[in-house]
């Protein structure tokens, strides 16, 4: 594989990296950094962002923090189809099922994860081979009051379940534009949490998604 890319010293840099990209194919930019292009994401969920993330030089892959700490920009590649129509919903992060007293939205993993996001928007349509689909344009996004607001309330409300031992009553209908959901791709693994008794019990890692629409409407309201 190909060196990383030293990160971005600016934000400007980093746009300008991001634009470059546009309009390049997934297998133009995996031969440029030596990486195999697999045939399909079945086994390799992570990998366009993975991709993307090298191309750029983000830092903090899955920590708890932004991608590009040192400019507070979090990365975020988005499948869409030929008409720009959003494919999926958005990790955000795992979510803390212990350990929650004095959690608020302001001091959140979320909340810091979005307070502003480089969306790259790649083709994600199955009938387009992995290595054929192309990168779009990068889209930098804050969120507004309004939609902050909707965060957070949705975040609250989540939270409020998991405190009072409800986690496993929350379905990915719960919440308006947040949802949370199981993380882990075998249901066999398994996290600490706590019962509507206040005891530790064990349950299926979660964690935080935006839904389709909210990113619909984020990305057609800033293209």
């Amino acid at each position: 594989m190909k060196k990383s890319t030293q990160p971005p010293s600016t934000l400007e840099e980093l746009m300008s990296r991001a634009e470059a990209m546009a309009g390049l194919t997934l297998g133009q930019l995996a031969n440029y950094h030596q990486v195999e292009s697999p045939k399909d994401l079945k086994r390799h969920k992570g990998w366009v962002g993975q991709l993307i993330e090298l191309e750029l030089g983000a830092l903090a892959g899955s920590r708890p923090e932004p991608d590009f700490v040192h400019l507070g920009v979090e990365l975020k590649t988005i499948p869409v189809n030929q008409v720009g129509k959003v494919l999926e919903t958005t990790y955000v992060t795992v979510a803390p099922l212990t350990n929650i007293l004095g959690l608020t939205w302001e001091n959140s993993v979320v909340c810091h994860k979005l307070q502003c996001v480089l969306w790259i928007p790649v083709q994600g349509a199955r009938d387009i081979p992995l290595a054929e689909r192309q990168i779009g344009s990068p889209i930098l996004w804050r969120p507004s009051v309004e939609e902050t607001a909707l965060l957070k309330q949705d975040w609250e409300e989540i939270m409020e379940l998991i405190a009072m031992g409800k986690v496993e009553t929350i379905t990915a209908r719960h919440g308006e534009v947040l949802q949370l959901r199981p993380k882990a791709a075998n249901s066999q693994v398994l996290t600490q949490s706590i019962d509507h008794t206040g005891a530790v019990s064990k349950t299926n890692p979660r964690g935080f998604y935006l839904k389709t629409q909210f990113t619909q409407n984020v990305l057609s309201g800033l293209i």
